[in-house]
């Protein structure tokens, strides 16, 4: 193993370790193939544990704590939409609509000609079967982007 407090690593003294066995490998790799698994692994990054919540009051607290790190993350990057609609996501996976509908109009005023807002806005109508309210959100659409 290798020592972690000599420089480049190496044990001996800050040399390389001598080969013993210099013959070609039965299997060649190419280079292409070193990079190919190189990309193949930085695409299995590990995730982050799911977090278990006991009680009502563990759930309050860590609604509370993502609420204020998404409204320090939207105050800071103000046109970000990329912030906003990470923000209304987790706000309607909370089961918040109503949140998540106060962030969609709080976003459309930052940035009224954002297609995606409207889009994405009326999508979450559409999923809480608000119909007649994601027609209303698709004719503001077309009102303010009328070309696109």
């Amino acid at each position: 193993m290798a020592d972690a407090g000599t420089p480049g690593g190496y044990s001996q003294g800050g040399r390389a370790p001598k080969i013993k066995n210099k013959n070609a490998a039965a299997v060649q790799i190419t280079a292409e193939q070193l990079i190919r698994e190189a990309y193949e692994r930085q695409g299995t990054a590990q995730k982050a544990p799911r977090q278990k919540v006991l009680d009502g009051e563990e759930l309050g607290d860590y609604q509370q704590r993502r609420r204020r790190e998404f409204e320090e993350g939207v105050r800071k990057k103000r046109h970000d939409t990329g912030e906003w609609l990470r923000y209304a996501a987790w706000e309607e996976g909370q089961g918040e609509t109503a949140r998540a509908r106060s962030i969609y109009e709080r976003a459309l005023e930052v940035d009224p000609r954002n297609q995606t807002l409207y889009l994405k806005y009326a999508e979450l109508e559409a999923k809480s079967k608000n119909i007649n309210l994601a027609r209303n959100i698709y004719d503001r659409a077309v009102t303010i982007l009328p070309r696109v």
